[in-house]
């Protein structure tokens, strides 16, 4: 079983994070060029959630160059962890692992403590990547973490796959209202409703911002 004694949510910034957010600033820079739209809403108060599609194994690195001020506590899923080096050093990047398709209390449990710690906390609530029919297959786990931390939720939709010398564009969205699922309470179909939101929303995204790009 893979190591976990390091905490991922912390007070402080740690020295890894730092230096993978700096050589990820000059990757996303340069070879791999990411243009955001709408970078200050990044910098709203936390704490908030941030869900975002997912296209490519870098993009909460695309994600986190542009939040500057603020630390930022990611998922992944718990299979990056396996390998006792690889853990301890993502975990100190900030980095929760989650069984992926599963209710992972110990998890939902650090979720909870960023939320609370009042850090950023970054998910794909796809789960796993997807190319095509953005943000339709969702995972139950990150609505759940949503209603449960209550924090403000912000969506980031990625318009193509990252890639070498060709630009990818971020676009930050306004936050998603759900007080009126939290005030109905947290069950199955408060969550289902709260995933269809992250649908529309999505869908929005990709039609005002000129659809799909299709780079592979």
């Amino acid at each position: 079983m893979a190591d976990q004694s390091v905490d991922a949510v912390t007070e402080k910034r740690s020295l890894i994070y730092e230096i993978i957010r700096g050589l990820s600033w000059l990757v996303f820079h340069t070879v791999m060029p990411v243009k955001c739209h709408h970078p200050e809403r990044l910098e709203a108060e936390a704490p908030y959630v941030l869900i975002a599609n997912h296209r490519h194994a870098l993009d909460p690195l695309a994600i986190a160059v542009f939040i500057r001020k603020r630390q930022v506590v990611f998922l992944a899923k718990k299979e990056l962890g396996k390998n006792k080096l690889v853990n301890r050093l993502l975990a100190s990047a900030h980095v929760i692992f989650v069984n992926r398709g599963e209710t992972d209390m110990a998890a939902m449990r650090s979720c909870m403590k960023a939320v609370r710690m009042k850090k950023i906390l970054m998910i794909f609530p796809e789960g796993t990547r997807h190319h095509k029919g953005q943000m339709e297959e969702i995972e139950s786990g990150a609505s759940l973490i949503a209603l449960r931390g209550g924090a403000p939720i912000l969506p980031v939709y990625i318009d193509r796959k990252l890639g070498f010398f060709r630009r990818t564009h971020l676009y930050v969205g306004e936050p998603i209202e759900y007080g009126d699922l939290k005030a109905k309470g947290i069950n199955t179909e408060t969550c289902g409703e709260l995933n269809e939101r992250f649908r529309e929303t999505f869908r929005r995204m990709i039609a005002e911002t000129g659809g799909e790009k299709t780079g592979k």
